[in-house]
C-alpha cells in the first residue's frame, strides 16, 4: 500500500523532528555540566581558589554527611572528578581545549576520602594569608626571586605535619615581611617534591638565590625556627656613635638610601636586637638600619634632644642644623616591627613617572619595568613594590610609571587598555612583554628577570608575522587561563636556546579577538609555529624541553605525518627490504600526548634502519576505522615485505618510552651478524683474514637479550670494515671458556694483523653500538697507520 504525504504535512513533520532533535541536544549539553560551574569557580581561578571551593563543597556534599540521600555518592563523584582535573595543569589544559572527550583516557575522580580527611587534612594552609602555598608552576619563580624563603614540604596524611601546622602559622605571622614563608603540598605536587629530593614529611628548607638549599633539623618550636631562619637574613644593624653618625646621615643623600636609627636611652623601651634585625631584613636595600647607645653617646643624644628611647627615620637629604633642628626626620613611637616597616615604606619615594615625550628615548637605552596606570587614582603602587628597584638592580632594570591618560595613543599602540606592568628590553617600544601573572612581588621579580633575558615579545596586528622569511612561534593565549600563564615561563626558557633561529611572540586573544578568529583559535593556550606557508600546532606538555624537541623535529623531521594516500603509497607499497613503524593517534588523547616526544626520540634513534610515521585519527577518522584502529595510541610495525602487504605486529608492551619501543622494533630487523660454531669461529675468526667483532652470549641472559638489537645496529654500522659474529656460550661452553669469557654478554675484537689471531681477543667495555663503532674505527686507524710506518721503514732499509 502506498501513502501519499502533502508538501505541507511534510514540512510540519520535518519541523517537529527538528525540534525534537534540538531538545535532545539541549538535554545532552545540560547533563554534561561544566567542571568550573560544578565547583562554583571562574575559568580564571587559581589552584588555591579551586582547592578552597572544592573543600567547601566536599564538607557539604560528602556522603558521610548525607547518608539518607541515595544520590550523594554520584553527586560527590562529580565534584571530585572536577577537582582532580582542574587542579592538574596538563589535564586542565586538555579539558579547556577538548572538553571531557580529551579526558577519556584519564580515570581521576573515581575514589575519594572520608569527610574527616577533607575537614582536617585537606589544604592545611590554604586559609592562612601569611603562608604562600606554592604549586609546581610557581615554585622556581618564587625561590629564585632574590627573596629569602623558608618552605614547609608536607603531606596531608602526615600526623607530624599537622602537629607542626599551628607553630608554622605563628612563625609565619612573626616573620611576615622578613622572610617569605611557604608551603608545598606534596600530595598534590608529587613530581616537584620528587625532583627536590623530599622523602620525609615535614621537610623544612631555606632557599635564597645563589645559595644551596639548607635543610632544618632542629626541634619544631617557634623560637628554634626563628633563630635558624634569622641566620640567613644577611642584612646588618650598624652601631652608630659621634664619629660616624653625622657622616652616615650626610652620605645618605648621595646613595639615595636613608637611615632608620634606634636610640636606646635609660628612659623608655628600646627596640630589641631581634626587632632591629627583623627591620633590617624587611628594609634591605631600601633603608639602612642602625642603633645608638645614649648611655655612651650621651652628648650626641642631648644635642639631638633625645631624652628617652625612640626610633627615627632619616630620609636621604635629612638635615641636622646646629645638632638641634632635624629637617625631614620622622619619629616613630611603635615598638612593633611591622608597624614601623609600614610607616617607613609610606615615606619612601614613589617610582619615577616617565613622560610621553621622553618615553621612546628612555626605553631605547635602558631596560625598564613600567607600571601603566590610568590617572593618579590607580593604586598600582603597592608599598611592597618599592623593593623592586633593589631586587632588580643586578639585572640593571629600572622601574618607573607611565600614565596612559597623559598619552592614550602610546598605550593604544602598546595594546595597554587597563592597569598593568610590562618589561621593555632596552630596544625601544617595539621589544616588550606584558606581565600576566600574579600581582605579587616575587612573581613580578621572576617575570622581569626572565623577560629581559629572553626573546619573547608581545604581538598585535602591527607586528604579527605575515609570511615573513624568519619562522615564528606564536602563543595564542588568554590572561585569565592558568595553563596559559604556566606556559609563558617555559616559552621564555626555550626562546633563549633558539635565539637567531626562531622568533617567539605571544598574542592576547582577549584583546585581539579578530586575529585569533582568523587563525581558528578555539582554546587556550594554542601554540603555533609559522614557517612561511607551513603551519604547525604544538601539542606537547608545558616544558621548555618538549618545546625544544618539537622545534628540533620540525627542522629535522624524524616522524613522517601520513595521510591515507601516503600511507598506501609508502607503507602498504613499501619496498621489499623496508620496515615501517606507525603510530595511530588522536590529538586529544592523553597517552598519545605522552607518547609523542618519546616516539620522535625513538625515530631519531632508528634513523636509517626503520622508517617511522604517524596518522592523525581525528583528522582521518574514516581511514583509521577502515584500518581497524579501535583505540589510541595504536602502534604497529610493518616488517619487511612478505606476500601479505597488510601484515603487521601491534605493540602491546607496558612501557612506551623511546628505548623500550626501539628495542621492540629492532627485534624485527633481519639478522646481519653471523651465528658461529666452534669450527667456524676457529676457521673464520682466528685463522681468517678479516677483522671480527664477537658477541659472546647466553640465551637465558636478560642483558644479552637487551644487547642483541644493539649488536645488530653495530653490525650494520661497521659493515664492510668489520664482520660481526655471535657465539652461544650455552651451546658452545668450551669455545667461550677458551676465549676466557666470564660474564654475559661479552664483546671482543679480533683484528687481523697478518698472523693468526689470539683466541683471547681484545675486550671492549661498552654496550652502546655507536660507542663500540667509534672504538673499532680508532683501532682500525691505528692498525692502518702501523702498517704505513712498517712499509716506510722497509723502503728506508732498501
Amino acid at each position: 500500500m502506498e501513502f501519499l504525504v502533502s508538501k505541507g504535512d511534510y514540512i510540519r513533520y520535518f519541523k517537529r523532528s527538528l525540534l525534537l532533535i534540538l531538545v535532545c541536544v539541549i538535554v545532552l549539553v545540560c547533563t554534561d555540566q561544566d567542571y568550573y560551574s560544578l565547583l562554583g569557580v571562574s575559568k580564571e581561578a587559581s589552584s588555591r581558589e579551586i582547592r578552597q571551593a572544592f573543600k567547601k563543597l566536599a564538607l557539604k556534599l560528602h556522603p558521610d554527611k548525607n547518608q539518607n540521600d541515595p544520590n550523594a555518592h554520584e553527586n560527590f563523584l562529580k565534584i571530585n572528578r572536577a577537582y582532580e582535573v582542574l587542579k592538574d595543569e596538563d589535564l586542565r589544559k586538555k579539558y579547556d581545549k577538548y572538553g571531557e572527550k580529551g579526558l577519556e583516557d584519564q580515570q581521576q575522580g573515581g575514589r575519594y576520602e572520608s569527610w574527616h580527611y577533607y575537614r582536617y587534612d585537606f589544604g592545611i594552609y590554604d586559609d592562612d594569608p601569611e603562608i604562600i602555598t606554592l604549586d609546581r608552576g610557581e615554585f622556581d619563580a618564587a625561590v629564585n626571586s632574590g627573596e629569602l624563603w623558608f618552605v614547609n614540604f608536607y603531606s596531608p596524611r602526615c600526623s607530624h605535619c599537622h602537629e607542626l601546622a599551628p607553630t608554622w602559622r605563628e612563625f609565619a605571622k612573626e616573620m611576615d615581611g622578613v622572610i617569605r614563608i611557604g608551603a608545598v603540598n606534596c600530595g598534590d605536587n608529587r613530581m616537584l617534591c620528587r625532583i627536590k629530593g623530599i622523602n620525609s614529611y615535614p621537610s623544612l628548607y631555606v632557599f635564597k638565590t645563589g645559595m644551596q638549599p639548607v635543610k632544618y633539623y632542629g626541634d619544631r618550636s617557634k623560637e628554634s625556627l626563628k633563630n635558624f631562619a634569622m641566620q640567613y637574613v644577611t642584612s646588618t644593624v650598624t652601631e652608630l656613635w659621634a664619629g660616624n653618625f653625622v657622616n652616615a646621615i650626610e652620605t645618605s643623600f648621595a646613595s639615595g638610601v636613608g637611615w632608620l636609627i634606634t636610640f636606646c636611652a635609660e628612659r623608655g623601651d628600646c627596640l630589641s636586637y631581634q626587632t632591629r634585625l627583623k627591620l633590617a631584613g624587611m628594609l634591605e636595600g631600601l633603608v639602612n638600619v642602625g642603633w645608638m647607645d645614649c648611655g655612651t653617646q650621651g652628648e650626641l643624644c642631648d644635642n639631638l634632644d633625645i631624652s628617652s628611647s625612640t626610633t627615627a627615620y632619616f630620609p636621604p637629604g635629612a638635615t641636622i642644623i646646629n645638632n638641634k633642628e632635624k629637617g625631614g626626620v620622622l619619629f616613630l613611637n611603635s615598638l612593633d616591627a611591622r608597624e614601623i616597616y609600614q610607616e617607613v615604606m609610606q615615606h619612601l619615594p614613589d617610582f619615577e613617572i616617565i613622560s610621553a615625550a621622553s618615553l621612546e628615548d628612555r626605553l631605547a637605552h635602558h631596560r625598564w619595568l613600567l607600571f601603566f596606570q590610568f590617572g593618579e587614582s590607580d593604586k598600582s603602587n603597592v608599598q611592597e613594590f618599592k623593593k623592586l628597584k633593589f631586587l632588580l638592580k643586578d639585572e640593571h632594570i629600572q622601574v618607573g610609571k607611565f600614565d596612559c591618560l597623559s598619552s592614550p595613543s602610546i598605550c593604544n599602540k602598546l595594546y595597554v587598555y587597563q592597569p598593568c606592568l610590562a618589561v621593555f628590553k632596552g630596544k625601544g617600544t617595539g621589544d616588550y612583554e606584558i606581565h600576566h601573572g600574579k600581582k605579587i612581588l616575587y612573581d613580578i621579580v621572576a617575570f622581569a628577570k626572565e623577560s629581559v633575558n629572553s626573546h619573547v615579545i608581545t604581538l598585535g596586528p602591527q607586528n604579527f608575522p605575515d609570511k615573513e622569511k624568519e619562522p615564528w612561534l606564536v602563543d595564542f593565549f588568554a590572561p585569565w587561563c592558568p595553563p596559559c600563564r604556566a606556559l609563558l615561563p617555559e616559552l621564555r626558557k626555550a626562546s633563549k636556546h633558539l635565539y637567531g633561529q626562531l622568533k617567539f611572540g605571544t598574542l592576547d586573544c582577549t584583546v585581539h579577538e579578530g586575529l585569533c578568529n582568523m587563525h581558528n583559535i578555539r582554546a587556550y593556550p594554542t601554540t603555533v609555529v609559522f614557517n612561511q606557508s607551513d603551519v604547525h600546532e604544538y601539542e606537547g606538555h608545558h616544558s621548555a624541553e618538549q618545546i625544544l624537541e618539537f622545534i628540533e623535529d620540525l627542522r629535522n623531521p624524524s616522524v613522517l605525518s601520513l595521510t591515507p594516500e601516503t600511507f598506501v603509497e609508502l607503507v602498504q607499497r613499501r619496498k621489499r627490504e623496508e620496515i615501517w613503524m606507525v603510530d595511530f593517534y588522536a590529538p586529544w588523547c592523553g597517552p598519545c600526548q605522552a607518547l609523542m616526544p618519546e616516539w620522535k626520540k625513538m625515530a631519531r634513534m632508528l634513523n636509517g634502519l626503520i622508517s617511522v610515521g604517524s596518522v592523525d585519527c581525528q583528522k582521518y577518522y574514516s581511514f583509521c576505522h577502515q584500518e581497524s584502529v579501535r583505540g589510541y595510541p595504536e602502534i604497529r610495525l610493518f616488517p619487511q615485505k612478505s606476500n601479505t602487504a597488510h601484515h603487521y605486529y601491534s605493540y602491546n608492551g607496558w612501557h612506551r618510552d623511546s628505548y623500550s619501543l626501539r628495542g621492540w622494533a629492532l627485534g624485527y630487523l633481519p639478522q646481519l651478524s653471523i651465528d658461529l660454531t666452534p669450527q667456524s669461529f676457529t676457521e673464520k675468526v682466528l685463522n681468517g683474514k678479516d677483522h671480527w667483532v664477537i658477541d659472546f652470549y647466553a640465551p637465558w641472559c636478560g642483558p644479552c637479550q637487551n644487547f642483541a638489537p644493539e649488536f645488530e645496529i653495530l653490525a650494520r654500522t661497521v659493515k664492510g670494515k668489520v664482520k660481526a659474529g655471535k657465539v652461544d656460550c650455552q651451546a658452545y661452553a668450551q669455545t667461550c671458556q677458551t676465549a676466557d669469557i666470564r660474564a654475559y654478554p661479552t664483546v671482543k675484537f679480533y683484528p687481523y694483523q697478518g698472523t693468526k689471531k689470539n683466541v683471547l681477543g681484545e675486550y671492549i667495555d661498552s654496550r652502546d653500538a655507536k660507542g663500540i663503532a667509534d672504538l673499532l674505527n680508532e683501532k682500525l686507524e691505528a692498525i692502518q697507520n702501523k702498517g704505513k710506518r712498517k712499509k716506510s721503514r722497509n723502503k728506508d732499509e732498501l
